[in-house]
């Protein structure tokens, strides 16, 4: 470990205490630590302080440690890289914008990365960023239910900031995700975080394995009771900071209005029908429904009635008796593997949403993808939703559903 405490690293800080917590540790055991904020949307399009880079020109590191480090005067003012920019102590991601990545959150990285004595660099991911959004949008007007957090990870996290890493010959990547990795000489294992509550691995299951060789994610042995308290002694002004609990780009959870927005001809009145096609009510779009949906469905009826089925080609919503959401099993695509797949079915525990508990089942690789079988039927299985197979805390693989098994 002796030599790895040497290295350089990149973080990536949101604002948040979890990143906050992330940087100071790996300060204190010794790395080089470089904090990157990604500005992904319009909130942070007026931060004028720091170094903005893009794909094709991402800034360089200072040559002289705290060239360029954010600073915090002695009333409370932030300083950017050049003391030209400021803000009082009420840029604490207070505001009315929830999500993450905002004006707010760039302020807070800034404050933060001040009081550890670190260089904070803008990064400009918003183009590609727009990427992640146009997946949401094309996979809810698909009938299927995006998870743009996996999907943020896989592309931008694990995937822009890698190249920024590499310019500047940092040799890892670090997070404040709730799970962990362990390095050995044979590699390195991905595993679940310590607070199963706040868990996190499940949306970083597409990182490549020789990726998740270069990651550090500090925090995954703490829980977060733990990891506030780490940053209220360490004087980190987001020790009490609330958590985001929405997708960034849509902090009102109105997802059809994000969809009505970027799509408007996608939106179309509709017919919800029973199983045996028969009509029992109407819809303004099948994007307003999720598999597994109970309220919201203006259909009366004797008993409840759920989301069974979505057909985006006929823009229909099909509902049905919960005995109808239960599955055998599943099908996915678009697969990465941790460990060499398994060609036979092999014992594993199954996630398949982000907040839901593992439950037991087995696992094959196929032709296409991989195959699960649950021990126990599982409800509401939504296609482009992502299942993620594991091993005790260890994660195996995961892909992104197609389908259902009876």
């Amino acid at each position: 470990m002796q030599e790895r405490q040497k290295k350089k690293v990149v973080v990536a800080m949101s604002g948040g205490v979890d990143s906050a917590v992330a940087a100071a540790l790996l300060k204190e055991q010794g790395y080089e630590v470089v904090g990157c904020f990604m500005r992904l949307g319009s909130e942070v399009n007026d931060l004028s302080a720091g170094r903005v880079g893009t794909e094709a020109n991402p800034p360089a590191p200072p040559d002289k440690p705290g060239a360029e480090t954010a600073g915090r005067s002695n009333e409370g003012t932030i300083l950017g890289e050049e003391g030209n920019f400021r803000g009082r102590g009420n840029f604490r991601g207070r505001g009315n914008f929830r999500g993450c990545c905002s004006l707010n959150d760039a302020c807070d990285a800034r404050m933060v990365a001040g009081l550890l004595g670190i260089p904070l660099y803008v990064l400009n991911f918003k183009k590609d960023f727009g990427r992640i959004i146009d997946y949401f949008v094309s996979e809810y007007n698909a009938g299927r239910t995006p998870n743009p957090c996996i999907r943020c990870n896989q592309w931008l996290k694990f995937g822009r900031l890698w190249a920024y890493a590499d310019s500047i010959g940092a040799e890892f990547v670090a997070t404040g995700h709730y799970a962990r990795v362990e390095h050995d000489a044979g590699g390195a294992r991905l595993l679940r975080g310590v607070d199963e509550g706040k868990d996190q691995s499940y949306v970083l299951f597409a990182t490549p394995a020789e990726m998740v060789r270069r990651i550090l994610l500090p925090i995954g042995p703490y829980r977060k009771s733990e990891i506030r308290r780490m940053a209220l002694e360490r004087g980190l002004p987001v020790h009490d900071k609330p958590d985001s609990q929405e997708i960034c780009f849509v902090p009102d959870d109105d997802y059809a209005g994000l969809i009505a927005r970027q799509s408007p001809q996608a939106l179309r009145p509709g017919e919800i029908i029973d199983e045996s096609g028969q009509t029992v009510g109407k819809h303004e779009g099948h994007q307003h429904f999720t598999i597994g949906q109970r309220r919201g469905l203006r259909v009366a009826a004797a008993h409840p009635w759920y989301v069974v089925d979505k057909d985006a080609q006929t823009n229909t919503v099909t509902v049905g008796g919960r005995e109808k959401l239960q599955a055998g099993g599943l099908e996915a695509v678009e697969v990465n593997w941790l460990v060499a797949a398994p060609r036979e079915p092999t014992a594993c525990l199954v996630k398949i949403r982000a907040n839901g508990q593992p439950t037991p089942g087995r696992v094959a690789a196929t032709a296409t993808g991989l195959r699960v079988w649950f021990d126990q039927p599982l409800t509401a299985v939504s296609p482009g939703q992502a299942v993620v197979c594991y091993d005790g805390a260890q994660v195996l693989g995961g892909g992104w559903i197609t389908r259902a098994l009876p």
